[in-house]
């Protein structure tokens, strides 16, 4: 078997999992964006994804992200995604590539993208990542990052306010040791309150390969899958 032929079986193996979580949350599986996250996999592999109908691609190092973007900038068809800890010193060459940035979760970085955006002459997707361990009784999750209490709110309200940056909603990583519909169910809590003031903010990223299913059961709109697609991490570059 081809690398293409490993990269179709396994989106259909996918999407089947996709859909059967929403018929069993009584949900269209339309509502759902898949983003295929190729972190340490090469452009090939994005470029063998894009020919499988793959449109929104996500990745979490700036360096390795703004090579792909670049070699594959002939696919106007693809999103890119960013999702990984973003150093506000980064935010400039971020917003010269990527369409949509889920790991917001500081005003301060708000206001770096805010810079870069208006710099580049483009307009951002964003989403606050918020920490939930606290949310379900655990040490703060600081690995992970993330914004908590009512700092969520403030970074939600930075975002809204900038000129060139569209709030979406939120997203989360299950923190490790916790259950996770439970956490993406506190995400969910979250989202319904973020939306009294941000009405438009209706999207929730969240899930990965091995959380999907109580993700989708939870409400999301966008599922962050990786490994389930293109297999176990290679080494790091």
């Amino acid at each position: 078997m081809n690398r293409r032929e490993e990269l179709a079986a396994a989106l259909e193996r996918t999407r089947a999992r996709i859909a059967a979580a929403a018929r069993e949350a009584g949900r269209d599986p339309a509502g759902t964006t898949l983003v295929v996250v190729t972190k340490f996999f090469p452009a090939s592999d994005v470029a063998e994804l894009a020919g499988l109908g793959v449109r929104d691609v996500g990745e979490s190092r700036d360096q390795e992200a703004s090579a792909k973007a670049a070699e594959l900038a002939g696919r106007a068809d693809l999103h890119w995604h960013f999702i990984g800890q973003v150093q506000t010193n980064k935010a400039r060459s971020l917003a010269r590539y990527a369409d949509t940035v889920h790991s917001v979760d500081r005003v301060r970085l708000v206001q770096a993208l805010q810079a870069g955006a208006e710099q580049a002459g483009r307009d951002l997707d964003v989403f606050v990542q918020v920490d939930l361990a606290q949310r379900v009784g655990l040490d703060a999750d600081a690995g992970r990052g993330g914004a908590t209490g009512e700092e969520v709110f403030r970074v939600a309200d930075a975002v809204a306010a900038s000129a060139d940056l569209r709030l979406r909603g939120l997203m989360a990583v299950a923190p490790l040791g916790a259950e996770p519909r439970r956490a993406f169910d506190e995400l969910a809590a979250l989202a319904e309150r973020l939306r009294r003031d941000h009405p438009r903010a209706v999207e929730l990223s969240a899930g990965m390969s091995g959380d999907l299913e109580a993700a989708v059961a939870a409400g999301t709109t966008h599922l962050r899958v990786g490994s389930a697609i293109l297999g176990s991490r290679p080494l790091a570059r």
